[in-house]
């Protein structure tokens, strides 16, 4: 499967705006986009021009896109589904990428970030409804629980995360019983309960031309 494998830190830069693509490195003094602000690449420093509204669309749906992890033509797929379900179209995708199993994962805390998220997916480390699930898109619906596997219950990554992360005090979709060490989506996000700052209607703008 094709991913993006050079430096996230450049897409941060790239965007303007910290996206969280490294966990708590994202969080310390070592975060790379505290130091340079600036734009990626030889002449980033002096990329100072008017962005047309096009460029606002684009850039939007790129940070949705380099957030969430995936590729254009995946992402081109989902606002596909999004379009056909009633509702807002904007909102709908959102809540489709946010019932990813990789994001829920993260945002349970059993990953530092959503690139890990979907290796511990990969690696079978979880179980969906009491059956191992690897793929990292696999579409979770309310009141699936999503749960560490036995052989996979003593992993530092897991512990160090939810350690660090109590984010999901504040997710009131979600319930996460650390004990256990698993996880329920209670209920599909509404738009103000998904924690990422994004206008997704450039985006609907920017499929819509």
């Amino acid at each position: 499967m094709a991913r993006y494998r050079e430096a996230n830190c450049k897409l941060c830069r790239r965007e303007g705006e910290k996206l969280f693509l490294k966990g708590h490195r994202c969080m310390t003094d070592k975060c790379s986009y505290e130091r340079r602000t600036y734009a990626p690449g030889q002449h980033g420093q002096r990329m100072r021009y008017k962005i047309s509204d096009y460029g606002k669309q684009l850039r939007e749906k790129q940070k949705v896109r380099r957030i969430y992890g995936i590729l254009e033509r995946q992402f081109r797929n989902y606002f596909a589904r999004a379009e056909k379900r009633k509702g807002i179209t904007g909102e709908i995708l959102l809540q489709l990428l946010e019932c990813r199993l990789d994001n829920l994962v993260y945002r349970l805390g059993f990953a530092p970030s959503r690139k890990a998220a979907r290796q511990l997916v990969r690696h079978r480390h979880f179980l969906v409804n009491g059956r191992i699930v690897d793929i990292p898109s696999y579409q979770m619906m309310p009141n699936d629980v999503i749960k560490v596997r036995d052989n996979s219950k003593n992993l530092d990554i897991i512990h160090s995360s939810l350690k660090e992360f109590a984010q999901t005090d504040e997710i009131a979709w979600l319930r996460l019983n650390k004990a256990a060490l698993e996880g329920e989506l209670l209920e599909i996000p509404e738009r103000q309960n998904i924690p990422i700052s994004a206008n997704e209607q450039l985006i609907v703008e920017l499929y819509s031309k």
